[in-house]
């Protein structure tokens, strides 16, 4: 029996989750299994304890097993009745694991998928030694950053909310284990970019992220990674809300507010421009406030890597209200483009609405190619003079065209302004978020943060284990995975 012991997992039912399939409604419970150096999740369902206890009670009459009672009356997904259900079954599966005979009972090594292979391993060896001999074997075409760093995987995180979601995916507040600090955790859904033949814009991001890492009005990612089904990006967290969130409430902005603003995003792109990347996708949804109110430019995936000033690129992506006219012709583009989205953000701080704005696409593409930009008193002479010169529909006219950022910095509407202190983050932001602590989300929309997080955002794809690694990962994506280096590489 001391073999039989040795063998015999420890588990526990940290959390449970709500699950629909087909429109019913369930409860799914994440089972930690632990096996010497080896740990993984399995997600079991009520009913799937139920028939392993039925089953088990067959074959071991005398053995004292006790399962929590159906509910025939009474609402199933009351949070307490779910806590007390969790605990019950909690204590079933540790009683199980305690005695040999059980713990090593097939249908019980099946339920914590003890069998399966991805879980075994040579106790002797540490993981980076089995990662490494299954990376030589199977994948030598993989890139996983510098070496020397840990294999990051989902089971390191807690994923607490949902607090924001795109077309390919969801970003998600995460908890890391090791050290207690909160990121945001983008996660892309690897079928769906596919389908989309993204890939470049995916690796775009990737690329651009890396080279963010040391600009404050950019947000810095950490590492990525990818299992089987789904890419990773850990990223700052940043709480202060979405500038569309705060200019929905406030309908506009006061021209001292969105000066700054501005004043903080042309800083940001005049650093893009540098490294030769045009961001393209500016809006107020990708333009975030960190905790104290300064900017934080976010959502890479359109930028366009490589483009050095005299080049110009003829893709067409970006969002309706704020393309270029270039862009809509579907002619080359260059920095430029970025100084039109300026100038439409800045439109909107100051009026509330984008410029050309209409409900019917067909007829603002129309506006924004044709209709003469129309300004409404109530702003100084240099806000109407800036947005004229920013939102001027030949690109080669367009402020920003000769100089590129430049231009910016001596136009009159910054005049008032030392760009040395704005980049030192020496000027006080005219909004504080009053955000409480690091994990506060009061800033983000209700739609996003009254969302579960998917199970599914920990799981393998038969949605039963989880030990999704970075070895995982597929040769579509190769280069992916990233992990900082040290710090003097950046300085």
């Amino acid at each position: 029996t001391m073999d039989l012991k040795e063998s015999c997992p420890s588990v526990s039912i940290p959390s449970s989750d709500e699950h629909r399939e087909k429109k019913k409604r369930f409860t799914v419970y994440k089972v930690l299994v632990s096996v010497g150096r080896s740990e993984w999740f399995v997600f079991r369902r009520y009913a799937e304890f139920d028939k392993l206890y039925n089953t088990l009670k067959k074959q071991f009459p005398t053995m004292s097993l006790k399962i929590p009672a159906k509910r025939i009356f009474g609402d199933n997904f009351d949070p307490d009745f779910i806590k007390q259900r969790r605990a019950g079954l909690n204590e079933f599966i540790q009683n199980l694991v305690r005695q040999p005979e059980l713990c090593n009972h097939p249908d019980v090594r099946a339920f914590l998928q003890m069998d399966n292979p991805k879980h075994q391993s040579d106790p002797s060896e540490d993981e980076d030694e089995r990662s490494g001999r299954k990376l030589n074997s199977t994948s030598q075409n993989i890139n996983l950053g510098p070496s020397g760093n840990p294999h990051a995987k989902p089971t390191d995180f807690d994923f607490l909310k949902v607090i924001g979601k795109g077309s390919f995916g969801k970003v998600l507040l995460a908890k890391r284990k090791l050290d207690g600090k909160y990121y945001a955790v983008k996660v892309l859904q690897k079928k769906i970019v596919l389908n989309r033949k993204e890939q470049k814009h995916i690796m775009a991001e990737r690329n651009v992220l890396l080279k963010n890492v040391k600009h404050p009005f950019l947000v810095g990612l950490h590492y990525s990674f990818q299992t089987t089904e789904k890419l990773y990006f850990v990223l700052d967290f940043v709480n202060g809300g979405e500038l569309f969130f705060h200019l929905q409430r406030e309908r506009s902005f006061p021209e001292h507010r969105a000066r700054f603003y501005a004043a903080e995003i042309a800083s940001a792109l005049g650093y893009l421009h540098s490294i030769n990347i045009v961001y393209r996708d500016l809006k107020p949804e990708n333009i975030l406030l960190d905790s104290l109110g300064h900017v934080v430019l976010t959502d890479f995936g359109l930028c366009k890597e490589g483009i050095a000033s005299s080049d110009t690129t003829a893709t067409f992506c970006g969002t309706p209200e704020y393309l270029a006219p270039e862009v809509i012709k579907k002619q080359p583009y260059d920095n430029t483009v970025d100084w039109w989205c300026l100038g439409a953000v800045l439109y909107e701080m100051l009026y509330g609405l984008p410029p050309f704005y209409c409900r019917d696409v067909a007829e603002m593409y129309e506006n924004i190619l044709h209709k003469p930009l129309v300004l409404r008193p109530g702003i100084s002479l240099t806000a109407w003079s800036i947005l004229e010169e920013l939102l001027e529909k030949d690109r080669q006219s367009r402020l920003g065209a000769r100089e590129d950022f430049l231009e910016i910095q001596k136009h009159p509407f910054f005049e008032s302004l030392s760009w040395t202190d704005l980049l030192q983050k020496k000027i006080p932001p005219p909004f504080n978020p009053n955000v409480v602590g690091p994990d506060d989300i009061g800033n983000f929309d209700a739609v996003f943060t009254e969302e579960m997080v998917p199970y599914s955002v920990c799981v393998s794809s038969d949605y039963s284990i989880v030990n999704a690694s970075v070895l995982e990962a597929d040769d579509a994506f190769v280069g992916f995975s990233y992990a900082p280096p040290s710090e003097d590489m950046f300085s």
